[in-house]
């Protein structure tokens, strides 16, 4: 049963190590974050999964001790999914998506080591009911699950974003904030994805697996952070 989730975004700017010179512009999201998952920490899960946003080859299941690497955005520096293991070990297994290496980064950083830890990469167009199914397996999978989602909303909100000035970037991140600070399962659900990938939501699958996944949990929510700096909507949100 879901007992708590933190949603954080996923842009490897949120390591300092990638942002370099930009890294203070993210300080209140990195803050944010931390306050997330301090509260997956005292929802004292046996399982917490990482869920987020991944391109073909990341998609699927990554295990614990599964690496990560920040190489190929100009930085030397390799995370871990967890504690060591034999995923950890093996050396050719294909490494963390993006998203889920941001989420590594977080735990790592906030000394995470309370529960066993699990990746699992989604496709952007994964369908609703099918994100929605496989959230409640995962909610299934332990008697005290936690999920920590990754993914960033509209990639569109202004011209000199990612993806240029759409004007509906902005009404469609404001439902999806207020969705997920209100933990309100339903307004995920009917999050129009075509719409989503237009706007470049990285989010939007995601999301959808939480609210698969809280059906039922009778969970609140609160709303921790919800800017967007470079034209890219971060939402930082938690459910207990």
């Amino acid at each position: 049963m879901l007992v708590a989730a933190a949603v954080c975004p996923c842009p490897p700017l949120l390591v300092p190590d990638v942002a370099a010179g930009a890294a203070p512009e993210l300080d209140a999201a990195r803050a944010a974050c931390t306050d997330a998952l301090g509260l997956l920490a005292a929802s004292r899960p046996d399982l917490l999964v990482v869920v987020g946003p991944a391109e073909q080859s990341g998609r699927g299941p990554h295990p614990e001790g599964t690496r990560g690497s920040f190489a190929g955005f100009g930085v030397d520096l390799a995370v871990r999914l967890g504690r060591e293991s034999a995923a950890d070990a093996d050396t050719a297994a294909p490494l963390l998506p993006a998203s889920l290496a941001v989420a590594a980064w977080l735990l790592e950083r906030t000394g995470w080591s309370d529960a066993p830890v699990e990746g699992l990469g989604v496709g952007e167009p994964l369908e609703a009911e099918r994100c929605v199914r496989t959230g409640a397996g995962l909610a299934a999978r332990a008697e005290r699950v936690a999920l920590l989602v990754m993914g960033d909303a509209g990639a569109c909100r202004t011209l000199k974003a990612p993806g240029y000035l759409d004007e509906r970037a902005a009404g469609f991140d404001a439902e999806a904030a207020r969705a997920l600070g209100a933990a309100d399962v339903d307004a995920l659900k009917a999050l129009d994805a075509e719409l989503a990938q237009e706007l470049k939501v990285a989010g939007r699958a995601p999301w959808q697996v939480l609210a698969g996944a809280a059906e039922d949990a009778g969970l609140a929510g609160a709303l921790l952070y919800d800017e967007a700096p470079y034209g890219v909507g971060y939402i930082v949100a938690a459910w207990s």
